[in-house]
């Protein structure tokens, strides 16, 4: 374990983050890190606990509470604690490919379920695995090797997204042939472009996706699968096939006057402002000064996001950067309580408020939080050329469905008013899977129009194709996404030969 009365004699100490009038100016990632001695000072406060919660990963009250990749938390720690930085890597390496992902943008589920955690701040497990991964890359121990004996088997994995990748590095270091499919130009899906550079800068990916093409991993970019090629061709020139396409079908608002030129879903907006970042090579200040985008410039519009969780947020950090002159984020459910509800105790993962970084710059820039709670968009409001101008906006109220006994939110009659909008971002969440890549396979999707399988298993209703990560299990973290590529590349292994030792 880390020193016996390490959480008794040192305070958590984080890594520095640059402060909101400083990283607004550019889109570089903005955690850093502590020197290794003082990471190791930090490893020294694991308690090594008789029930380590933190590597559970097992689900409670319908929330998943330690690790689900079950990382062996205070082994690393121990490690950590004694500057045996090769060791930890190793140990890490065994249950986890892609640390360097997890440590910039999980929210550490590991750190919420940490025993010291429920009468002090729990172990920066997040910040130790951060320096384990980059001390590994700095020295050189970081390898994706070429298999030695390859078992002539071909395995095509849909989606370069984190089970993807996933999927991908645990089937070929079998020894499968392995071929990544990818819509967009560059590898990395969710990864690349669904998450802004200043939380996971792209050069980070593109470390990684070298390392496995170098040990044989082809990787095909601008395929689109259904459309480009049918999962039939797929079939047959591949022994099995994983689809990892995420959810990617975006929820919508319908409310009239939803035509209006300058509303955009998020996850095409922080697309585009991602692809244009890389486009000039990372210069954040032409990026900032560009009006190459589709929406021109934000320079002093009015920007409003509907989605309160962790896209939204990513909206108002990046419409900040590109120069909004006001940023309103809109979310349908009641404002959370700020300490735990005696109704959700630890080792729960802790539903209460949480003021991430794109909120921290609001505050910072326009001097308010700008989140406006138990509220939504009832009409869009168009100008003569048919550009958004304005929206109205409603309250909700919790009711309580007598039929059902489920509480929902409805809009409180005469409580609308209306705010100034330029552009409106939809951050309100994924309704599964896109229907086209579904289709040219034949599988089956669930209520919920995930890929649809039996439970704990990863093979869908159509022979030899297998699925993982939010296209299996629906929009969730990238944690999960790696931990189901694992177990579906172990199923895909035992398909392909008899068993597995994945």
């Amino acid at each position: 374990m880390g020193k016996p009365t390490g959480f008794l004699e040192y305070e958590r100490k984080d890594g520095a983050v640059v402060p909101p009038q400083d990283r607004i100016k550019n889109f570089s990632e903005f955690h850093k890190t502590l020197t290794l001695e003082d990471q190791q000072t930090q490893g020294a406060r694991c308690m090594a606990c008789g029930v380590p919660f933190c590597q559970a990963g097992v689900m409670i009250a319908g929330m998943a509470s330690g690790c689900p990749l079950h990382n062996l938390v205070p082994e690393t720690n121990d490690l950590v604690y004694h500057g045996n930085w090769d060791m930890a890597y190793r140990r890490l390496s065994i249950t986890h490919g892609l640390p360097e992902f997890t440590s910039r943008v999980c929210p550490a589920l590991c750190e919420h379920a940490c025993t010291c955690g429920l009468n002090c701040a729990p172990v920066s497990t997040k910040e130790n695995e951060r320096a384990i991964i980059e001390y590994a890359y700095e020295h050189g121990l970081v390898e994706e090797k070429e298999p030695e004996v390859r078992t002539g088997k071909t395995v095509a994995v849909i989606g370069s997204g984190p089970s993807g990748l996933s999927t991908a590095q645990m089937l070929n270091k079998r020894g499968h042939k392995v071929t990544v499919f990818e819509r967009n130009d560059r590898i990395g899906g969710l990864l690349r472009y669904g998450i802004p550079n200043m939380k996971l800068d792209k050069r980070v990916i593109d470390r990684r996706v070298a390392l496995m093409e170098k040990a044989g991993i082809e990787f095909r970019t601008c395929v689109n699968v259904g459309k480009d090629i049918t999962g039939e061709e797929l079939l047959k020139e591949f022994d099995r096939v994983v689809l990892c396409c995420g959810a990617s079908n975006p929820r919508d608002l319908n409310a009239p006057g939803r035509d209006a030129a300058g509303i955009y879903f998020a996850v095409d907006y922080l697309r585009e402002v991602s692809k244009k970042l890389m486009d000039l090579n990372y210069d954040a200040d032409a990026l900032i000064a560009s009006k190459d985008f589709s929406f021109k410039s934000l320079k002093g519009k009015h920007v409003i996001v509907v989605g309160g969780g962790d896209t939204g947020n990513d909206c108002v950090g990046t419409s900040i950067r590109l120069g909004a002159g006001s940023v309103i984020q809109l979310e349908m459910m009641p404002k959370p309580l700020e300490f735990r509800a005696p109704g959700n105790p630890w080792p729960e993962w802790p539903r209460i408020l949480k003021t991430d970084y794109g909120q921290e710059e609001a505050i910072y820039k326009f001097g308010s939080d700008p989140r406006i709670y138990q509220t939504t968009i009832k009409e869009f409001n168009k100008d003569k050329k048919g550009h958004l101008k304005s929206v109205t906006v409603v309250s909700l109220q919790s009711v309580k469905d007598e039929k059902t006994g489920r509480f929902n939110m409805v809009p409180v009659e005469g409580s609308e008013k209306e705010l100034k909008a330029d552009m409106v971002l939809i951050a309100a969440g994924f309704l599964g899977s896109e229907a086209y890549v579904r289709d040219t396979f034949g599988v089956e999707c669930n209520m919920r129009t995930n890929v649809k399988t039996e439970e704990g298993c990863f093979e869908t209703t159509k022979s030899r194709v297998f699925t993982a990560g939010d296209m299996h299990r629906g929009q969730s973290l990238v944690v999960w996404a790696i931990a189901e590529g694992r177990m579906a590349a172990r199923a895909v292994d035992e398909s392909l030969m008899g068993y597995s030792n994945l």
